[in-house]
């Protein structure tokens, strides 16, 4: 593993430049999981993400002459802000080779900072692939996410600032991409506090160093979809990789679905907003995927907070509709004056809010006279949409849920 000594320095040169975040305690985990549960609200973070610790470690670690040529980098988003940024504070250039599919604000977050974006590939491996050429074509230094020990070290500082504020934490829990946060956490936990639990939790949809950890040899995999796209990596890093082995206890995988729900539940429960890669911790804890002894002291890692505001409206949406907060339904009316007032004055009577209407009068399937009707209604939970399904009923009106 990395020497202790790395990084505090790493520490040192991060000052006035990365905020300590706060590691707040988070009542409504602790209750459910019946543990203490604290936050490491690297979402609140410069630029959004501990990715800026990595990144401007790195380039501070760099000659004058090599900083003077430019630097490049290959990101879904986070590490491209990181660099970014720390390009900006020196006043060099910077190139960012994103995926074509990297959420517009990370992109527009990356170009507000003064960096060149380019975006190459389906996932971060075939951006990364092009970047390496780029770098030599343009004899750019290359500023690896997570495969460098000094990205790892300033990554790592997370860690000496958590035992700083909560000496006593038994299991911190990182969400794992190429592996760069976990790598430093770990080695400065197994270092200061042999004894601390480290648990890594990868998306279902990347499962490589989920399946290589276990196997205890590098797994390719030939693709990844996850909504989580800061930990969307396919190919396993063997310098993480091995540091993961000597120092992590512990991998767990979490599917979209509930990281869609971590993400609903932080920014409801927590008034956090956090991306998917940083509630795949907290994914983890809601759904049981690690053991936790009663009372034991339990350390979450919310890496990052750039998520997509149109992938948040979408989780938010269908996150109502699994709670059961919004319905929708069709029913076929008679098209004439009073038809809607009479569904209408139903649905009010029965406390439900009508947030949409669609009218169809044109389709094929319609008899003359007929119009199709589309509800969309803001309801009071499952007892609540049953009530509204035996009113429609029993009221004559045959519908179908959408």
């Amino acid at each position: 593993m990395i020497a202790l000594a790395k990084f505090i320095d790493a520490k040192k040169r991060l000052e006035g430049i990365s905020q300590h975040t706060k590691l707040a305690f988070a009542p409504k985990l602790s209750q459910i999981s019946q543990s203490q549960v604290y936050v490491k609200q690297e979402n609140l973070q410069n630029t959004g993400s501990f990715k800026l610790r990595g990144a401007f470690n790195k380039i501070s670690t760099l000659t004058p002459s090599q900083r003077a040529k430019g630097v490049i980098a290959a990101s879904a988003g986070n590490h491209a802000q990181g660099v970014a940024y720390s390009a900006k504070h020196y006043g060099i250039k910077a190139v960012i080779v994103m995926p074509e599919a990297t959420p517009l604000l990370k992109v527009m977050g990356v170009k507000e900072l003064g960096a060149e974006a380019i975006l190459y590939g389906n996932n971060y491996d075939e951006a990364y692939a092009y970047a390496i050429n780029y770098a030599k074509e343009n004899e750019l230094h290359f500023i690896h996410p997570f495969s460098d020990d000094e990205v790892i070290a300033g990554q790592g500082t997370i860690a000496l600032e958590m035992i700083e504020d909560q000496n006593n934490l038994t299991t911190i829990v990182v969400p794992v991409g190429g592996g760069g946060l976990i790598s430093g956490i770990a080695s400065v936990y197994k270092q200061m506090l042999p004894n601390t639990r480290i648990i890594g939790v990868v998306a279902k949809g990347a499962p490589g160093m989920h399946h290589s950890f276990y196997q205890k040899s590098i797994q390719s995999t030939k693709d990844v979809r996850t909504i989580a796209d800061g930990i969307a990596v396919r190919d396993v890093n063997e310098k993480n990789f091995h540091y993961i082995l000597e120092s992590v206890d512990e991998i767990v995988m979490v599917d979209d679905e509930e990281i869609a729900n971590a993400i609903l539940y932080l920014l409801e429960k927590q008034k956090l907003v956090v991306e998917g890669a940083g509630a795949s911790v907290v994914a983890a804890l809601l759904h049981h995927k690690f053991t936790i002894k009663e009372k034991e002291s339990v350390g979450l890692v919310l890496s990052g907070g750039n998520i997509d505001v149109n992938m948040l409206g979408v989780i938010i949406e269908k996150g109502l509709v699994r709670s059961h907060r919004k319905m929708s339904f069709s029913v076929t009316l008679i098209d004439k004056p009073g038809s809607l007032e009479r569904l209408s004055n139903l649905l009010s009577n029965l406390q439900a809010n009508i947030v949409k209407v669609d009218f169809d009068r044109v389709s094929a399937s319609l008899v003359y006279g007929d119009a199709n009707i589309s509800v969309r209604l803001e309801t009071k939970g499952a007892e609540h949409q049953e009530q509204i399904r035996k009113a429609l009923l029993l009221n004559g009106y045959k519908f179908t849920e959408s």
